[in-house]
């Protein structure tokens, strides 16, 4: 069970304290109330608190005297004033030199409770930044498995066995969605590998031109094709002591995957327009959305080119399938999106969290964090609410799919539900495939094809 938050109540009204106590106790805070300053600073001696909740005026030592001792002690405690009729001024006072916040009095049971949940997203989003700065410093980087943000089941397997497959030179196969964080594992498996310090080459196999393809892969000789001016080395051999990540593999025209399997079994390379074969040594990991055997089934995909890719697969599960890791992806992304765009909130309010976290997320992370960043970008106030994000979070009763009913097989039902997506983005970019293809993020030639094999007009 995880410690209650400890809050130190200092206020010389008896009732106050009382009531305080009360409040915070039935809310999940381990409370310790004194009637002032001198009180405060001697209990701040014996024990730490995470929160300081304090009256401006107080007889011996006040609000801000108190907030000036915490802060010359250097405590890592977010202080709240309390302040009465005729001393907002004061309140504001403090906060301008370093307190968290202030309420006024009277104040209802639930604003305080509101404020001290608000106080703790921000302590979240300051921790996480304190953190990823300590192991920046540690390790002259942070690593690309320490942005594996998550602590659920399935992140916790993907993270173990990142660590038991780095070693080896052996193939691996990312399978999941679109936006699952395939070229993140394919990173942080090189860069704990012994190739760390060689290169790590990513292809997009869909967003090459088919034509293109083959040169970009094995390189080629001067003269072997029109503007083919001079000689150029592929990507394979670019990659050379490193690891050549092959991403959407599953788009891979037929007559390259004959030349790729070959290299994967010899481990050897013939530039286009060359006569000489050269030894490369590389580590292949691929990935794909697709499922492979399907492919293989129907036609498009190789099997013995499968069975070569697919020696070590690993599955990345799709966001809602990972509990409890969005609020630690929100808080993650908000402190690094705020360092980039300068522009840093306390945190998110229980109610945005709600609604990020029982969102389906059909682009996953990468749709979480593109949500995030709009969020960000259009608050207006120092915490993330509802209404900062988009409008498709907030109406979550709106129905997205209207499938037909009647019993139907699971490939069935998934591909009215791709149909039915295909459809919505052409109509929303007036027909244009390579928009269409943009906001659906695929590649053009995956959309046509889907377009193709479903029949789609």
């Amino acid at each position: 069970m995880s410690r209650r938050p400890s809050v130190l109540v200092v206020d010389d009204e008896e009732g106050v304290r009382h009531t305080l106590s009360l409040i915070l106790d039935e809310n999940g805070y381990e409370v310790r109330a004194v009637s002032d300053g001198e009180a405060a600073l001697s209990e701040l001696d014996r024990a730490d608190f995470d929160v300081i909740i304090t009256d401006v005026r107080m007889p011996k030592v006040g609000g801000i005297e108190l907030l000036e001792h915490t802060r010359a002690r250097s405590l890592d405690t977010t202080v709240i004033v309390m302040s009465a009729y005729g001393t907002q001024d004061t309140a504001i006072e403090a906060v301008k030199r370093g307190a968290y916040d202030y309420i006024s009095k009277p104040f209802k049971p639930d604003e305080m409770v509101l404020l001290l949940r608000k106080a703790e997203e921000r302590e979240l989003l300051r921790s996480e930044n304190r953190r990823l700065k300590a192991e920046l410093a540690a390790r002259g980087g942070v690593t690309e498995l320490d942005q594996l943000v998550g602590a659920s089941p399935p992140m916790e397997a993907i993270r173990k066995k990142i660590v038991r497959l780095a070693d080896y030179k052996t193939t691996v196969l990312l399978t999941g969605e679109s936006g699952t964080g395939k070229e993140l594992v394919a990173r942080a498996i090189h860069s704990l590998s012994p190739r760390k310090d060689r290169p790590f080459v990513a292809v997009n196999c869909g967003a090459i031109p088919e034509n293109l393809m083959e040169s970009e892969l094995f390189g080629h000789m001067k003269g072997a094709f029109t503007d083919a001016g001079s000689t150029r080395i592929g990507l394979i051999e670019e990659a050379e002591g490193g690891t050549l990540f092959l991403d959407e593999a599953g788009e891979l025209p037929l007559p390259l995957q004959v030349k790729l399997l070959r290299f994967l079994q010899e481990e050897e390379i013939r530039p286009v327009g060359g006569s000489k074969v050269l030894s490369v040594d590389v580590r292949v990991i691929a990935a794909t959305a697709r499922d492979l055997q399907e492919e293989v089934e129907a036609g498009r995909f190789r099997e013995d080119l499968y069975y070569r890719l697919n020696v070590i697969p690993v599955h990345l599960p799709p966001l809602r399938e990972r509990p409890g890791d969005v609020p630690r992806l929100v808080r993650f992304f908000l402190a690094r999106l705020g360092e980039r765009l300068d522009k840093h909130v306390r945190g998110v309010s229980d109610e945005a969290i709600k609604l990020l976290d029982s969102h389906h997320w059909a682009g996953n992370i990468r749709e979480l964090e593109n949500t995030l960043e709009q969020a960000l970008v259009m608050c207006d106030d120092d915490v993330i609410d509802a209404e900062d994000l988009p409008e498709m979070l907030r109406a979550p009763g709106r129905p997205v799919f209207s499938l037909p009913k009647g019993p139907r097989s699971l490939k069935e039902t998934m591909s009215a539900v791709e149909i039915e997506i295909i459809q919505s983005a052409l109509k929303e970019t007036g027909g244009n495939r390579t928009r269409a293809a943009e906001l659906l993020e695929i590649s053009h030639r995956a959309l046509l094809y889907k377009i193709k094999n479903y029949g789609i007009d």
